[in-house]
């Protein structure tokens, strides 16, 4: 029992160390290339918040036939985590703090990262694939990320958590088994009805389930001990000068660029890029609110998710929010449209946010801002 004490701390000291981090870092850039070379789509070997909305879809909340399929990688993150947080007693069951305020902030971090077409994971994916619009969005990130880190230093909150009961923690694990059991099995509750599976467009496009889920399990296993998190990462490199997570963010880049280059997924451009566009602006305010909506909730989509697999019933409520917001997305015609190249003419269409998703972008912008303003600690 001493011996297996000691193993789990040493293992904890080094996923903790910078070594770990970066250790990571590289196995997340490497992982990801594969699950698209694998079948997943292009520069979408990993995506929280595409995934999210592929899961919305295949659940019927949105009806974007393109986009509808149950993602074992969201799955087996929460899974993943929750094993390695039982394994290290960092079981946790926790919640109750400003759980709507948390839920919209999830629906606005979706509106977000979908008009961009992309989470933080899938901005360095891209950018690693050799799109240039990548760095626009991630210049957005980081500029929506340092507001909120303006606002935390200014004293911004959302109060504290209180324990919960061990069942409210194992809720949203739960819900990922049954999501498990319903794609495994692909089961269809009748004609027209869900869960509905793409034929067409990238939510076809997947890897086999085994690889997906394995590929989620590990990384939800890695993650939960080294706390890998893209927001963190920029704040913690705005507000107190510390690299550490930013050095595993840094290492996926190049692991997930040389990976790129070995399978021959490396394609550098701006215009008609795969599922992205190249309208600049938006590109930029839609991470921007995301990156704001992440820096105010506590953590990117990811770390969301390896949190709700600790107990951290806050965070489940922000991955609730986002699976709704991104069916918002669709519903209501806020997601980014990509670019579209004409291969008869040459023609090229650029894509971009509609008038509604401008509207719900400012919106958005407008609605963390005030909380980031007006949340704060009493003196």
């Amino acid at each position: 029992m001493a011996n297996e004490g000691g193993a789990r701390r040493t293992i904890s000291r080094f996923l903790a160390s910078r070594a770990g981090i970066t250790l990571v870092g590289l196995f997340i850039g490497v992982v990801a290339p594969l699950l698209q070379h694998a079948g997943n789509p292009p520069n979408m070997g990993l995506c929280v918040a595409c995934f999210e909305r592929d899961t919305a879809g295949a659940l019927g909340l949105h009806r974007a036939a393109v986009v509808q399929y149950l993602r074992p990688e969201i799955i087996g993150f929460v899974l993943g985590a929750l094993v390695s947080a039982l394994l290290f007693r960092e079981f946790k069951p926790r919640g109750g703090s400003a759980p709507i305020v948390r839920f919209l902030l999830g629906v606005f971090a979706a509106v977000g990262a979908l008009a961009f077409l992309g989470c933080p994971w899938r901005a360095l994916l891209r950018l690693s694939g050799g799109d240039g619009n990548a760095l626009v969005g991630l210049a957005g990130l980081v500029a929506g990320v340092s507001l909120g880190a303006l606002f935390l230093r200014r004293g911004y909150t959302l109060g504290r958590s209180s324990p919960a009961t061990p069942l409210s923690g194992l809720v949203l694990p739960a819900v990922m088994l049954l999501f498990l059991g319903l794609v495994a099995f692909r089961v269809s509750f009748g004609k027209d009805a869900a869960i509905f599976f793409s034929e067409k467009g990238p939510g076809s496009m997947h890897a086999s389930l085994h690889v997906s889920l394995a590929a989620g399990l590990g990384i939800g296993m890695l993650a939960q001990r080294s706390r890998f998190c893209t927001m963190g990462a920029i704040r913690d490199a705005v507000l107190l000068r510390d690299v550490h997570l930013l050095s595993g963010v840094m290492t996926l880049i190049v692991a997930a660029f040389a990976t790129n280059l070995a399978l021959g997924q490396f394609k550098a451009g701006f215009a008609a890029m795969p599922i992205a566009h190249s309208n600049h602006l938006w590109n930029f305010l839609g991470m921007a609110l995301s990156g704001l909506a992440f820096a105010l909730a506590g953590g990117c989509p990811g770390r969301q998710l390896f949190l709700s697999g600790e107990g951290d019933g806050d965070a489940a409520v922000f991955v609730c929010g986002m699976i709704v917001g991104a069916a918002f997305a669709h519903n209501f015609f806020l997601a980014g449209a990509p670019d579209v190249l004409d291969k008869v003419t040459g023609a090229l269409t650029v894509g971009g946010v509609g008038r509604y998703g401008r509207v719900a972008i400012l919106a958005g912008l407008a609605f963390c801002f005030l909380l980031g303003l007006t949340a704060r600690r009493k003196a």
